[in-house]
């Protein structure tokens, strides 16, 4: 099903089968599968290559040369029917590659809001993307690899299979990162250590000054008590009596496998 307000250029290949909503544009030289679906006031500019079973929301903005929904690099893929799901507002830069999730996994890979993936970006099978996040040129997630609200990866950075990356957090260009990166830290290095708290994000974002001094107690609990994991765990709890977002931090340490950074 094609809208009629929708614009396809003449040279885009269009398979049987794909929907295409109100008023979205599709470039030139593109190549849309059938079991794609794609939502009001989408653009997409040209030369993109969009597979599989993928749903993209509305008033997204995909640049040149972007691969969506594509078979994933995992060995283990023979081609079982897995999907990817990108949500509203996002802005998909030139070069990006988002691949489709595997049976192991969760069977697709999602993407949610008002995200930003630069030049380069590469998206593995089953990665789990919230809202408002940015990762920067070259940067790179690893199958099952789940990124919080408003986190930000710099450019050239790696994120090891599995890995969690916690809300508010910024990661530096060229990190290697192999393990979960809790909320609100800044993280650099290969492989990656915490370098404190990204305070000047939280700022920006509202966070006032009484919950800014709970994250830090909470910071100083974690990384400079010198007490164990599940001794900084307890400490937590009752930090987390008297300001409820540090249940934040308690619930990502409950998500962590992998252990985080220290």
């Amino acid at each position: 099903m094609i809208d009629p307000t929708a614009f396809i250029h003449p040279s885009t290949i269009m398979e049987k089968g794909a929907i295409v909503h109100a008023n979205v544009y599709i470039g030139p030289f593109c190549i849309i599968g059938s079991e794609v679906e794609i939502g009001a006031r989408t653009i997409l500019k040209s030369h993109i290559v969009i597979n599989g079973v993928t749903r993209i929301g509305e008033d997204n903005q995909i640049y040149q040369f972007a691969s969506i929904g594509e078979e994933n690099q995992d060995l283990k893929y023979t081609g079982e029917k897995t999907s990817v799901e990108i949500g509203h507002r996002n802005r998909i830069r030139e070069n990006v590659a988002i691949h489709r999730g595997t049976i192991q996994g969760e069977k697709i890979t999602r993407i949610g809001n008002d995200n930003l993936l630069m030049i380069n970006t590469h998206i593995a099978h089953d990665c789990v993307i919230g809202n408002h996040c940015i990762m920067a040129n070259n940067a790179t997630l690893g199958g099952h690899v789940k990124v919080d609200d408003y986190a930000i990866i710099g450019g050239m950075t790696a994120i090891h299979q599995f890995c969690l990356i916690g809300a508010h957090v910024m990661i530096g260009g060229c990190s290697g990162v192999v393990q979960d990166v809790p909320p609100y830290l800044i993280a650099q290095g290969n492989h990656a250590t915490a370098f404190g708290l990204n305070t000047e994000g939280l700022k920006r974002r509202g966070f006032n000054r009484d919950i800014l001094h709970a994250i830090r107690s909470a910071y100083k609990i974690l990384y400079r008590s010198g007490r164990t994991l599940e001794e900084a765990k307890s400490e937590l709890h009752i930090l987390a009596s008297k300001h409820t977002i540090i249940n934040n931090v308690i619930d990502f340490l409950s998500r962590s496998q992998r252990g985080i950074i220290r």
